[in-house]
């Protein structure tokens, strides 16, 4: 309890004098260190899982301000993979994501609220379906330091819910599939 304490005063005294402060992170989206995942109900039975295989993206985190943090994605909607072929065609359609109309997703964040030590709600305006909607995703801090090759990486995981027809995406596949689950990873390399 003690090394604790001892650890969180000298971590106390280093934010404020001023040794933390915010940086910018690159997504290192390379080996499965970033991940944009979703799942959705099919018919109520079982969940059907699937990614987004690019996407690139940055941010900005202070552990001293984490309010201050913000966070922006660039997603390439064509990358959807449910390790279907026909499904995914059909999901890149004018039915769901329309991808020839509508080849990108966007998020940005616009506000960091802490909900716990390491927990937040990040606000932000999704583009998807070229419609934008305010989201809010449960975040949660998972860890940062040096790594092994002389940079400095943060790591974060958040989710959230979306109503499809929210988006412009009315296919009907039934009442237990009118919402996705997005399951979201990044690490970021400090610049």
């Amino acid at each position: 309890m003690k090394k604790l304490m001892v650890a969180a005063t000298l971590g106390g005294l280093m934010m404020a004098g001023g040794l933390a402060q915010a940086a910018d992170y690159q997504i290192d989206k390379q080996g499965q260190h970033a991940s944009v995942n979703f799942k959705i109900s099919h018919l109520g039975y079982s969940w059907i899982y699937g990614r987004f295989n690019d996407f690139d993206g940055t941010f900005s985190w202070d552990a001293a301000k984490p309010e201050a943090s913000s966070v922006n994605v660039t997603l390439n909607t064509a990358s959807v993979d449910t390790n279907h072929a026909e499904r995914d065609k059909h999901i890149r359609s004018a039915d769901f994501l329309n991808v020839d109309a509508h080849g990108t997703a966007t998020f940005a964040s616009t506000g960091v609220e802490m909900t716990g030590d390491n927990t937040a709600k990040v606000t932000g305006d999704l583009t998807l379906n070229g419609v934008t909607k305010p989201v809010v995703l449960d975040a949660r801090f998972i860890g940062e330091g040096d790594d092994p090759w002389g940079g400095y990486r943060a790591g974060f995981d958040a989710t959230t819910t979306l109503k499809l027809a929210d988006f412009g995406i009315t296919y009907n596949l039934g009442p237990a599939s009118e919402t996705v689950d997005l399951i979201i990873t990044v690490e970021g390399v400090r610049q």
